[in-house]
């Protein structure tokens, strides 16, 4: 088992570095309706990506896979066209996934599978209270190739402090197996390089592997473009943190019941200890 990495970008000098660093999936993150509202004062990547930022990246990939998120199932507005125009202008850019953001319903999740009608494969981000409480209802739904748990947005409707508090006290767990059991692929959260991270990436790598994830998002922190002095400085971080991803993973793949069970302790440990350095600092601590 290898995890499938995805990274998000519109450039298409950076995702042709990325290409060649051996991430799997180049992401481009056309969602902004309701974002700002929902994520407003955190420090949380909005890229307003567009239709054609897909269409110029779709020529440069031919081993990195497309995927796209769309916004949330809307109708037309003077601001922006509808779910149905949105989803078609994707297809017909060359998206080989579309991914579905902050679903509540599997009505809505019914419509978005309709609308992408078999063009490209559906990817649902699981990522608010109501989807992870109707997560059975939606399950019911023909036609999705994978879910993906999103744990900004999820944590935030928990009233949570850090968003791996979802994988600590089991709700990552819960909603993996119920996914799993559909025989529906899964992926959660985002991940630092191996060896930093405010909870440590190779915990949450571990994770990946315990729970039987099979695609994790690289974070800003991961690489962060905009701190980067130059495409060359860009391309060794990339293939770098790939390399050292695919070094890790070789151990995961080999670590018996009882290390794993280890690393879910040290995981919950370290989320702990964020949580209480987080509440400590807005207490004025």
């Amino acid at each position: 088992m290898s995890l499938e990495l995805m990274y998000i970008t519109n450039r298409t000098d950076v995702a042709t570095l990325a290409q060649r660093a051996g991430v799997d999936r180049i992401f481009v993150d056309m969602e902004y309706i309701g974002k700002d509202l929902r994520q407003g004062g955190l420090d949380t990547v909005q890229s307003h990506h567009t239709v054609e930022d897909v269409k110029r990246l779709r020529p440069i990939l031919n081993k990195s896979k497309l995927l796209v998120r769309c916004n949330p199932i809307h109708e037309a507005s003077k601001s922006y066209s509808s779910s149905k125009e949105e989803i078609d202008s994707v297809v017909e850019a060359g998206a080989d996934i579309i991914m579905l953001p902050y679903f509540k319903t599997a009505s809505e999740v019914e419509k978005f599978i309709k609308l992408v009608n078999g063009r490209a494969k559906t990817c649902l981000l699981l990522e608010t209270a109501e989807a992870a409480e109707n997560i059975d209802s939606i399950l019911t739904v023909d036609g999705i190739d994978e879910m993906y748990i999103g744990l900004n947005d999820l944590h935030l409707c928990y009233g949570m402090d850090f968003m791996f508090q979802l994988l600590a006290d089991g709700t990552v767990e819960r909603l993996a197996e119920k996914i799993k059991a559909k025989g529906i692929s899964f992926g959660f959260g985002g991940v630092a390089r191996v060896g930093t991270g405010t909870l440590s990436a190779d915990c949450i790598f571990g994770e990946h592997y315990r729970l039987g994830s099979d695609r994790v998002i690289l974070s800003r922190a991961f690489c962060d473009v905009s701190k980067e002095k130059s495409l060359d400085d860009i391309a060794e971080k990339l293939i770098s943190g790939v390399r050292d991803v695919r070094e890790l993973e070789k151990k995961l793949a080999n670590l018996t019941p009882a290390q794993f069970e280890e690393n879910r302790l040290k995981t919950i440990e370290g989320t702990n200890k964020v949580v209480e350095i987080i509440r400590a600092k807005k207490e004025g601590k």
